[in-house]
């Protein structure tokens, strides 16, 4: 039975073979763009001074659960920087997510930080597309992808000095890519086959990634209890979207929420120190 991630992934190798034939790749590498230099995600992560919430311009979700296709991606993603947030992420995905690449375009041009293209990239092509439209980082899929094309398509994100994220779903794909060149290691809390949300997996996962990688959990992080947990597990950031679109005012969700870890942590922190 074909599952969502399935129908996405076959609607996707139909939109890059179009988008070739409409604009050849050297069109992209030849222009003024595309020879910009990058903004280091990594680094900010590693960062003691940062928050680590990778805030997301999301505009809908296949689940249904929530629509916000009128969302302004240049007000958005700046309160967003202004609430606290390390980077931003833009759900570029047409057809199941309402994105497009015009939002990352405008996105780059509204703040001074990480952008990073979240869409289901599996071809060379859309890599130097990303790196033209704006991107700083990209996101790869270890369940849509083999760890070859893995390999290839981080280096040549590399080449154009843009960093990875390779996001994992369960042990099959972690242990697959190991010794994968990503800069970062995501875990997606969502299953993309079936769509259920789980932090679980984040935990468990954390439990048997390599200790010198750089890891963000992703989805499904709703609570700064969560975050706090997560951050002992050694992640250094989080990618949380629909939690603040879905809100009326996602940026000052946004700054709510980064509130709310600091002030649990400090809690958590004294609480601990008086029982010392």
């Amino acid at each position: 039975m074909k599952n969502i991630l399935d129908e996405i992934v076959q609607t996707k190798r139909q939109e890059v073979a179009l988008r070739k034939q409409q604009v050849p790749v050297d069109d992209f590498i030849s222009s003024d763009g595309y020879q910009r230099s990058c903004y280091s995600l990594k680094r900010l992560l590693l960062s003691n001074n940062s928050s680590g919430i990778i805030a997301e311009f999301k505009r809908r979700s296949p689940s249904g659960k929530f629509n916000n296709t009128l969302a302004d991606p240049e007000l958005v993603t700046r309160w967003y920087l202004q609430a606290g947030a390390v980077a931003v992420s833009v759900l570029t995905d047409t057809p199941f997510f309402g994105g497009s690449l015009n939002d990352l375009r405008v996105v780059r041009k509204a703040v001074s930080c990480p952008v990073l293209r979240k869409d289901f990239i599996i071809d060379e092509y859309q890599v130097h597309e990303s790196k033209y439209a704006g991107a700083d980082v990209i996101l790869l899929i270890a369940s849509v992808l083999t760890p070859d094309q893995v390999s290839s398509l981080t280096a040549c994100a590399h080449q154009a000095g843009m960093e990875v994220i390779l996001e994992v779903h369960n042990e099959e794909e972690l242990d697959a890519n190991r010794t994968a060149p990503a800069d970062i290691f995501g875990v997606n809390n969502r299953d993309l086959k079936t769509l259920r949300v789980s932090v679980e997996t984040s935990i468990r996962l954390g439990g048997i990634m390599p200790n010198h990688v750089v890891r963000i959990a992703e989805s499904g992080i709703e609570n700064p209890y969560e975050v706090i947990g997560l951050k002992r597990l050694g992640y250094r950031g989080f990618l949380i979207g629909q939690h603040f679109m879905q809100q009326q005012n996602p940026a000052t969700a946004c700054m709510e929420f980064i509130q709310s870890i600091e002030q649990t942590g400090s809690t958590i922190y004294n609480h601990g120190a008086v029982k010392n």
